[in-house]
């Protein structure tokens, strides 16, 4: 499954949705976040709502539409692939390839949005977009 898909994002959801007993630990969460991958074939972006130990919805939207979320996370095709990648061959996000890591760093991947409340959310909620994510270990991923 190609990760710029909303197939991908879809299957995540359902991953999740199916297995709340891993997300509860890390409380309930209300956000919307948007992930957008840059590429010269053309841009990706996802839209993630999250209500409690739930993720609502996983659509595909315009990358022009990402900063409509309370925040997004802009970066290369390529470093998303590499953190799909490295999730698939160890289980979950690793090292650097941790969203928080990539995120904080700011080298690749950039925390944006227009709200400062909103963007706060990434740092409260974080490690539940992290084990979100993480759930593609299961998921047999194609590289781009």
């Amino acid at each position: 499954m190609k990760i710029d898909s909303e197939q991908f994002f879809g299957a995540l959801a359902d991953h999740m949705n199916e297995h709340p007993e891993h997300f509860r630990v890390l409380g309930d969460a209300d956000m919307v976040a948007a992930l957008v991958m840059r590429n010269d074939a053309g841009d990706f972006a996802v839209r993630l709502v999250f209500e409690g130990l739930r993720c609502e919805a996983a659509d595909e939207i315009a990358a022009g539409e990402a900063h409509l979320a309370d925040f997004y996370l802009d970066g290369p095709f390529a470093t998303w692939q590499a953190m799909f990648d490295d999730i698939t061959a160890n289980g979950s996000a690793s090292g650097r390839l941790t969203i928080n890591s990539l995120a904080l760093l700011a080298t690749e991947v950039r925390l944006r949005g227009d709200d400062p409340m909103g963007t706060d959310k990434f740092s409260r909620f974080n490690q539940t977009l992290q084990e979100y994510l993480d759930g593609a270990a299961g998921l047999a991923v194609a590289a781009g």
